[in-house]
């Protein structure tokens, strides 16, 4: 995780370089230095505030899922089939090569399950009631080995991650926009700024809040595929496939919570403009990406 976090954080610092030295290229950074915006401060509250709240939600994030969809820990099964599912996510987590993640059950009618953890080695596996009752265990097992490639392929750090990324270039361009309208085009030469940068900030952050949604959506589709790959190693293709295909039949919307909906199995939605903010790609494309073998491997299994 750490050699993850180092990589984006680099990857951050980099990004932040560029814009500083493509500010002062253009002369941006003397025309906001004229007009009273400190460049380098506005990068550095950026990247402190756009990755705080996304680090902040990682961290937490087995706490609040477990509160946001009331998740039981299984301490000790008290039922076969509870001792079933611990036992395949331990076979699962053996084979990825990652700690055991705790294993939780919450109450749902809908097929689904989730992941989240802010480490590989130490993350929490979530299934509904809905799934347990009304799929086959080899369906079952390929949702799990599904979410258990989620961890093992540190999906939930990567997101959050870069999460942080967009947020830091939307809170550094609202800004810059509203100083050059501010400034520039509504010439107010007060000390503070005025009304103006106010204003053109929100609709900016807004704006671009859409903008840095669908990258982080479509980032999130991608990653969906290879978790398919990976349940498909670790359980088998054919099973992977007939789990999605019960998905595909069951027709029911997902009722995870929105900071949960992105780790789930299955997050609900259809195709055409709104694809563009799904956290998951359409079932039927990820059906036929299966059996085309589009994604050619999922994770690294532990040897």
């Amino acid at each position: 995780m750490f050699k993850r976090i180092g990589l984006f954080v680099i990857t951050n610092l980099a990004i932040l370089l560029v814009l500083s030295f493509t500010a002062r290229f253009l002369g941006v950074d003397r025309l906001l230095a004229a007009n009273g915006l400190n460049v380098g401060g506005l990068l550095v509250f950026a990247a402190i505030f756009g990755f705080g709240g996304a680090l902040i939600s990682l961290a937490i994030s087995k706490w609040s899922a477990k509160m946001m969809v009331g998740a039981q820990v299984i301490e000790s099964p008290s039922s076969a089939t509870e001792r079933w599912v611990v036992e395949t996510v331990r076979r699962h987590a053996q084979l990825a090569g990652i700690g055991m993640p705790e294993v939780a059950v919450y109450e749902a009618p809908e097929i689904n399950a989730f992941a989240t953890g802010a480490n590989r080695n130490n993350a929490l596996v979530a299934v509904s009631t809905g799934l347990l009752q009304n799929m086959t265990p080899d369906e079952a097992e390929a949702v799990l080995g599904h979410e258990i490639s989620h961890v093992a392929n540190g999906d939930m750090v990567t997101l959050a991650l870069v999460q942080g990324v967009v947020n830091t270039f939307v809170i550094f361009l609202a800004r810059v926009i509203g100083y050059l309208v501010d400034r520039v085009v509504l010439k107010n030469d007060r000390d503070s700024v005025g009304i103006g940068y106010w204003v053109t900030s929100i609709a900016a952050e807004i704006v671009l809040g859409f903008l840095a949604t669908m990258i982080v959506m479509w980032f999130s589709r991608r990653r969906e595929y290879r978790a398919d790959a990976g349940g498909a190693q670790l359980a088998g293709r054919e099973k992977m496939i007939a789990a999605l295909e019960r998905l595909k039949s069951a027709h029911e919307p997902s009722t995870l919570p929105a900071p949960v909906k992105a780790f789930g199995i299955w997050g609900g939605g259809s195709g055409g403009l709104a694809l563009l903010f799904m956290s998951h790609p359409p079932l039927d494309d990820r059906i036929a990406a299966l059996r085309a073998g589009v994604v050619a491997s999922g994770l690294s299994l532990a040897r």
